[in-house]
């Protein structure tokens, strides 16, 4: 299966949203997969996400270029950089705010990343909210022919990402030199490959940047880098059921996200300090 991104423009920053598509909600648990950028940002100009909900997943924030300045209501106070990884696990419920910092907003920069939400299983849906951030050192990287993999979370090619999850997954930033062909693992029932750069090749096709190629399980594929490339690899187990998902919410529960949207109106979660006093409202439908 090959996804196509919608695009959105959002004030000269484009999006493109891979998951959840009208064919695929979910591959593994990921149900939500965003290419941010590449834009190059003027000064004065940056990413400016005011403090707002989630429940029920984990956002995985994962940066090429640039960085955000992470806040949330755990007291968490945390830039990213790229090769950094921003894992914040909502359970049942956390706010946070993605802007840019002050001394970035003063110079010209590119950003460029990958923004990804993965659903909990129906028994971590309601567990406490968390935030790791781990830096580039402490994430697996394989090096080797032309290839460079770096494992973001889970398990891939040997390697092992410190990050807690809560479910069997995998997700890996694969860059590739020209000519070069890399496997991709059967262990997984639900594989996918997004291309971020570059054209890779899959049994004679060829797919360009900003396609999310999804296989069946057990077929044997290897990637090939026509030129040189940059890949996400992403997937894992099938989840325990699909999932319901508004706006920042998801759960197992249409029940739960009626809660969540209550909850927001009514100002009933907590508040991130340092951003007390800005938010986004809960959207009209």
């Amino acid at each position: 299966m090959v996804i196509v991104p919608r695009a959105r423009d959002l004030g000269g920053f484009e999006v493109r949203r891979a998951l959840p598509a009208a064919r695929k909600q979910m591959v593994g648990p990921f149900i939500f997969f965003d290419q941010m950028g590449p834009a190059l940002m003027q000064p004065g100009q940056g990413i400016d996400v005011r403090p707002h909900p989630h429940i029920g997943l984990s956002t995985v924030t994962w940066l090429f270029d640039g960085s955000i300045y992470h806040r949330d209501s755990l007291g968490s106070s945390q830039p990213i950089s790229p090769g950094e990884l921003n894992w914040m696990t909502a359970g049942r419920g956390i706010v946070h705010s993605e802007r840019t910092a002050p001394p970035e907003l003063a110079r010209e920069r590119k950003v460029f990343g990958i923004q990804s939400w993965v659903a909990l299983p129906k028994q971590f849906e309601e567990t406490a909210p968390a935030f790791d951030h781990v830096e580039a050192h402490k994430l697996p990287v394989i090096d080797e022919r032309g290839i460079s993999a770096r494992i973001i979370a889970g398990s891939l090619y040997g390697a092992t990402s410190p990050v807690k999850t809560h479910s069997d997954l995998f997700y890996a930033d694969v860059q590739m030199t020209a000519g070069t062909a890399l496997p991709l693992p059967v262990d997984h029932e639900e594989r996918g490959v997004y291309v971020a750069e570059g054209e890779i090749e899959v049994a004679g096709q060829v797919f360009e940047q900003g396609r999310l190629l999804v296989f069946r399980p057990g077929d044997a594929i290897t990637l090939r880098a026509k030129g040189n490339a940059r890949v996400m690899l992403l997937g894992g187990e099938p989840m325990d059921g699909p999932r319901y998902i508004w706006w920042n919410f998801v759960s197992s529960s249409k029940e739960r996200i009626e809660a969540a949207k209550d909850d927001w109106k009514q100002a009933h979660f907590a508040i991130v300090p340092g951003d007390e006093t800005d938010f986004i409202p809960l959207p009209d439908k």
